[in-house]
């Protein structure tokens, strides 16, 4: 099983990943780590990336689910998954992909973004994200509050 826990910037999807990670006794991934140094740099500046941007990030995050379920291991990653689209690439065909979405509110994250140092991206990004997000149904996703503290 491939979990991914999905939110926008500031939802605490590296946090909550690694928490459920050592949960499963399991490994980690965090999504930010296969964005290339274009769009890392482009978010330090404050642009919202592209779908052409995002396009081979997310087919590099599928093709280490697609390693870690060769290996038959199960595994926890992160991505902000904002599309349906960019979470159809991510779940491919498998039933065995879930996605956890940590929803929360403007103030909130935009709370956190502030707080946060020693990461790549602005938060005056956070409005152009949530205007991308398309929230997942229960079909999809299953949806964790972020208000709580976990």
């Amino acid at each position: 099983m491939i979990l991914i826990a999905m939110g926008v910037s500031g939802a605490g999807k590296s946090r909550i990943g690694e928490m459920l990670a050592e949960r499963l006794s399991c490994s980690y991934t965090d999504g930010d780590a296969f964005h290339s140094a274009a769009n890392k740099e482009k978010m330090h500046q404050g642009i919202p990336l592209s779908d052409d941007d995002r396009w081979p990030w997310l087919q590099t995050i599928r093709a280490a689910i697609e390693d870690k379920q060769r290996a038959g291991e199960t595994a926890v990653f992160t991505c902000s998954s904002l599309k349906r689209s960019y979470r159809d690439v991510l779940r491919g065909n498998d039933a065995d992909v879930r996605f956890v979405y940590l929803k929360g509110s403007f103030d909130v994250l935009h709370e956190r973004l502030k707080s946060r140092t020693g990461h790549f991206f602005d938060p005056s990004l956070l409005q152009s994200q949530l205007d991308t997000l398309e929230e997942p149904g229960p079909d999809e996703a299953i949806e964790v509050s972020i208000e709580l503290t976990p």
